[in-house]
């Protein structure tokens, strides 16, 4: 999809008061892009505010010294919430909006929407999207440069954290040349890559191994080792002393196993319910099988929500997968597959 960056350019100066949200359970990529976009609209004399529906998650609090980033129904009322322009950042669905998204029903200035995803809910936006981009953060990077604002070191931070996390720290395969341009140029701004790698990486909280090795133990395979899937139980935060964020990325530890191709995790949600996270390293697309319970993302990487137990839901969601992997790879012979762990 090519996005027209004359047109979002224009519909941003015609503006002098902005709002700016994201998905609940923000991720570097839904921070790093929001605060790097404040950083724009402050260099150009707006009034900016960055509201999301859920905190940001301690272990990402880095990004924001400063504090910025408000909380809907906790530092700010819904009611207090206006402005001219209205910005949500790296979702174009209704359901990851969470309560930011009766704010968006109801604000009456002008509605934006700058995403990388494929897929979008009839969010009352307008749309500027590159589901080519790797990430949000790249997004707005590129609209700095398209109006002319100097990138300082703190927008070069977030953007690079940003884009760092959302391609797995450069290893994934929507990783560019142009990836490692644009990043180039975030460094010479200020980022410093070291820095950021050990605000992200390297400081795990007891409990978010803890939960971590759960995570591990639990893990199955099936089709000869090339579906790998796993889940979280809601009574392993409180016995491990994890927190919801600290499932973040833990699918990615299921890929590291030789062979895996396809990759799911079910993560109990408190109120009942599991979120869903797929990954893929084939032919599978990831958004066309979240797809099927309501969800989406990107072809590698997506996700979803569904109800049920651990059993009802698996018993829905690894069917769709298997079918998608058959017919992606082709159907295994049965000396090819090995016995189900």
């Amino acid at each position: 999809m090519s996005l027209d960056w004359n047109l979002l350019s224009e519909r941003i100066q015609r503006c002098q008061s902005f709002v700016l949200c994201s998905h609940i359970r923000p991720d570097c990529d839904a921070l790093g892009s929001e605060l790097g976009m404040a950083g724009i609209l402050q260099q150009l004399g707006k009034k900016v505010r960055i509201i999301n529906g859920h905190p940001t998650p301690p272990s990402l609090s880095f990004i924001d010294p400063a504090q910025k980033i408000e909380v809907i129904g906790e530092s700010v009322r819904p009611e207090e919430v206006n402005g001219d322009c209205i910005i949500v950042l790296d979702t174009s669905a209704w359901a990851q909006l969470g309560p930011m998204g009766e704010v968006l029903r109801n604000f009456k200035g002008v509605k934006l929407c700058i995403d990388h995803h494929m897929g979008e809910d009839e969010l009352g936006t307008e749309f500027f999207k590159d589901t080519s981009a790797e990430a949000t953060g790249h997004l707005v990077a590129k609209l700095a440069k398209q109006l002319q604002v100097t990138m300082t070191r703190t927008m070069a931070k977030s953007l690079y954290a940003a884009i760092a996390t959302d391609t797995g720290w450069f290893r994934f395969g929507s990783t560019t040349s142009e990836t490692y341009r644009l990043v180039a140029e975030l460094v010479e701004a200020g980022a410093v890559p070291s820095e950021i790698y050990g605000d992200l990486y390297e400081r795990d909280t007891i409990g978010r191994v803890r939960l971590r090795g759960r995570i591990l133990s639990r893990t199955q395979d099936e089709l000869g080792g090339t579906l790998v899937y796993t889940h979280v139980l809601k009574e392993d935060f409180s016995e491990t002393g994890a927190i919801a964020s600290d499932t973040e990325d833990a699918i990615n530890l299921t890929l590291a196993i030789a062979g895996t191709k396809v990759a799911v995790i079910f993560v109990e949600q408190l109120k009942g319910g599991f979120k869903l996270s797929f990954r893929s390293r084939c032919g599978v697309d990831c958004n066309k099988v979240a797809g099927e319970f309501g969800g989406g993302g990107h072809k590698a990487a997506a996700g979803a929500f569904v109800q049920g137990t651990l059993k009802e839901v698996q018993a829905q969601v690894l069917p769709v997968v298997r079918e998608a992997m058959q017919i992606a790879l082709g159907a295994l012979s049965p000396s090819a597959a090995r016995p189900e762990s």
